[in-house]
């Protein structure tokens, strides 16, 4: 484990054409990203699938709004978890140009081991499995839980973004 940088990574909640998650880990002076249309779970018997994205800009990280119509990912994202990771692998980027890359999570919902294994039969290429470790810190049938809800999506409403910060 390389613990000497700590690395910052989100799960952002986005109701797009589907509803989905974002998981974006720091890395490279870039996001690398996925989207999780089940969301990460804390249960290793619970694989997710990940579907690798472009790289966003580190000034996403903390990105809470309503894309407007017409833009690309229109509609509702907020921020569902937010913190620091630490790799388990010596050269990053190497490890995930081979398909495979370890990490440990610190977040305030999602902590612990996890791993991003690219799945070597994907139609599409880009299709990988986010799975949590056993590691003491995992959660038999745990589920995750919304915070798309009404409320929230009002409070969104406020904070409708300009369309020149979308990319």
């Amino acid at each position: 484990m390389t613990p000497d940088r700590k690395l910052r990574f989100v799960l952002q909640e986005h109701q797009g054409r589907g509803h989905h998650y974002d998981f974006r880990l720091e890395m490279g002076g870039a996001l690398k990203s996925w989207a999780v249309p089940k969301g990460p779970s804390l249960d290793p018997a619970e694989k997710r699938l990940a579907l690798m994205v472009e790289d966003h800009d580190l000034d996403h990280i903390d990105y809470e709004g309503i894309i407007p119509e017409g833009h690309y990912g229109a509609g509702p994202v907020v921020v569902w978890d937010e913190g620091t990771y630490e790799t388990m692998d010596d050269d990053p980027g190497k490890s995930l140009g081979e398909g495979r890359f370890s990490f440990v999570l610190k977040g305030k919902k999602l902590k612990g081991e996890f791993a991003l294994v690219r799945l070597k039969r994907g139609k599409r290429g880009n299709e990988w499995l986010m799975i949590k470790k056993r590691d003491g810190l995992e959660q038999s049938g745990w589920k995750i839980r919304s915070e798309l809800d009404k409320k929230r999506i009002a409070r969104l409403r406020e904070k409708v973004p300009s369309c020149n910060s979308i990319s």
